[in-house]
This record gives C-alpha cells, sequence and structure tokens, in this order.
C-alpha cells in the first residue's frame, strides 16, 4: 500500500474517531460525569394562624402567674384546630393617658451605658419569666409598644434587646393610636418609609420577625408599603356580633391578602358577647368564616378574668 493512500486511510480513521467521540476527552469526561439532579422545590408552610390574650400591664389585676397565662392562652388556641397560642404584650406603654411625651417600659434597661431618650424604666421585669414560660410551651408573643413620642426603631432596639434572646417572640408590635398623640388625637398615620424602616430594623435582630400595626382607623397604616407587616384591629363599641363582622371585614378586604388579625372582648360590647354560649369561639368562628386572611386572634386582658377566672 502506497505512503499516499496509508495517509488518506488515516485522515479518513481520525475523522471518523472525531466524529464518534467528538472534540478531545470532552464526550469521556461528559460520560462519567453525574447528571444534576433537578432541584425539589421547599414546600411553602401553609398560612398559621394565632390564637390567644392581649396582655398588659394596666389591663388586668391582679397581674396572672405565667401558669395562668400558659393555660389560658393554650385554652384560647384549643378552640381553634391548628392554631399557635400566642401573647400581644404591651412591654412599653405611655406614660399618662395624653401619651404625648414619655414610655414607660415594663423591664429595667438592659444597657445602662445607652441613652433611651423619653424612656422610663422599671426596677423588675413584668414580662420575662411569662416569656420563659412560653418558650417551654410553643407559645409565641408580639412585643408592643406605645411609642408616645419615642422613636420607634430605637424602641425596636431596646425591645429585642431584652426579649430578642426568646424563642417565643415572633415580632414587634406598634400601636398606631398612641404614635405622636401630639400631632394628632388618634395617632400620627403611618407613612410607608416609616414602615419599611421599622421591619428592616426588626429584622436586622432576626430575619424572621414581623411587625405588626395596630389601629381601627385603615387610614392610619401606610398606604402601599406591605412586606413583613400585619395589620390588626382593636375597634369596639359595636351593637352585635354580626356589626363587629361586617365592620372587621372591611379592615381585612382593605389589607388583602396581607394577614390581619382582631382584639376584642372589650367590656363596651360585654352587653352582646356575654349571652354566647362561648364568646371567645362564637366571636372567632364568626370573624374567620368571613376574613379569609386572618392570622391573630387576641382576647383582650381587661375581660379576660370573666372567660378564665384567676387562680
Amino acid at each position: 500500500m502506497s505512503r499516499s493512500v496509508r495517509a488518506s486511510i488515516g485522515i479518513a480513521s481520525a475523522l471518523l474517531l472525531f466524529l464518534v467521540f467528538g472534540h478531545g476527552n470532552s464526550s469521556v469526561a461528559n460520560a462519567a460525569r453525574r447528571p444534576t439532579p433537578t432541584p425539589v422545590p421547599t414546600p411553602t408552610p401553609g398560612p398559621v394562624l394565632r390564637a390567644g390574650l392581649r396582655a398588659s400591664d394596666y389591663g388586668i389585676s391582679p397581674f396572672p402567674s405565667p401558669s395562668w397565662w400558659v393555660g389560658s392562652i393554650q385554652s384560647m388556641a384549643s378552640r381553634f384546630p391548628e392554631s399557635q397560642g400566642e401573647q400581644i404584650a404591651v412591654v412599653v406603654e405611655t406614660l399618662g393617658q395624653k401619651g404625648t411625651n414619655q414610655c414607660w417600659a415594663h423591664f429595667p434597661n438592659p444597657d445602662p451605658a445607652t441613652t433611651w431618650p423619653n424612656v422610663v424604666f422599671d426596677d423588675a421585669d413584668e414580662f420575662e419569666t411569662t416569656f420563659s414560660a412560653f418558650d417551654q410551651n410553643g407559645i409565641r408573643v408580639w412585643v408592643q409598644v406605645e411609642p408616645a413620642r419615642c422613636d420607634v426603631p430605637m424602641l425596636i432596639d431596646l425591645v429585642l434587646r431584652r426579649y430578642g434572646s426568646h424563642p417565643s417572640v415572633l415580632g414587634f408590635g406598634v400601636d398606631v393610636e398612641w404614635y405622636r398623640k401630639d400631632l394628632s388625637r388618634y395617632g400620627k398615620a403611618v407613612t410607608d418609609s416609616e414602615a419599611q424602616a421599622w421591619v428592616a430594623e426588626a429584622r436586622s435582630s432576626d430575619a424572621g420577625y414581623q411587625v405588626f400595626l395596630k389601629h381601627w382607623l385603615p387610614e392610619k397604616m401606610p398606604p402601599t408599603y406591605r412586606d413583613g407587616l400585619v395589620f390588626i384591629d382593636d375597634s369596639q363599641g359595636f351593637g352585635s356580633l354580626a356589626a363587629m363582622v361586617d365592620e372587621f371585614g372591611v379592615w381585612g378586604r382593605t389589607f388583602a391578602p396581607s394577614p390581619v388579625g382582631f382584639q376584642f372582648g372589650y367590656q363596651t360590647d360585654r352587653k352582646w358577647w356575654r349571652r354566647l354560649s362561648d364568646p371567645p369561639q362564637a366571636i372567632g368562628d364568626a370573624l374567620l368564616s368571613q376574613i379569609p386572611n386572618t392570622r391573630d386572634l387576641a382576647w383582650v386582658d381587661f375581660t379576660a378574668y370573666d372567660i378564665w377566672p384567676p387562680e
């Protein structure tokens, strides 16, 4: 066989090998490489319903023991299948009913080296032992403030320094009725930028924290900002359960699909709810049936002993 023929055969063979196996060793490498597995989506948790009680220094007397809070909250949550027990704890209130200047923290200063303008501190902590009991019993707690003229981001920092170590804490709450009452009788409306800043401050402590804003007037809420917010209505003075559901329904639709919550059981409504066979359940069921974005149901401490007698 001539050199030219052998050369031609060699070229043809090389070309054939190239076509079969590809350039270089890439086909061999690809054959040895394991296929990339298809990512499995992480299931999105369903909506969580929380049910429990409000707690404040001025709303219930004598102030209950941790065991009473745990038992009463568990009783409230048991009325609503698969709900988590919760407390809305007013850990900072206005100093004086006008609420124009100072705010009153029901715990000692967690950092005496830091200046906290307009904040007055208690010598003893009113909530610490209760929150520890919640940690052990799977109950969640909102730490809420009535800010008066205190800077809200400062209060978020202060309160979460004090209580942020508790796994029971799920977020921070602001009662907007008591926000800058020196500027508006029912509290200054929260702007979008304020709400966003408050959420960011809370999440700087824990990325999972939420912030609730509470009022009964929708116009006091931020116009468009929604991320990380829960909207709680604490209106009272209704003529009937139907009237309550109608008004709370407007609140739910106004902020849908964002989560909303409701405080109820006030003395001003006692004339009709006391006739219900089980007031917390009847009211909660009525709200859940009409307001699908409901996430928080809280009986107020002012009448809690009417439902759950003191120890």
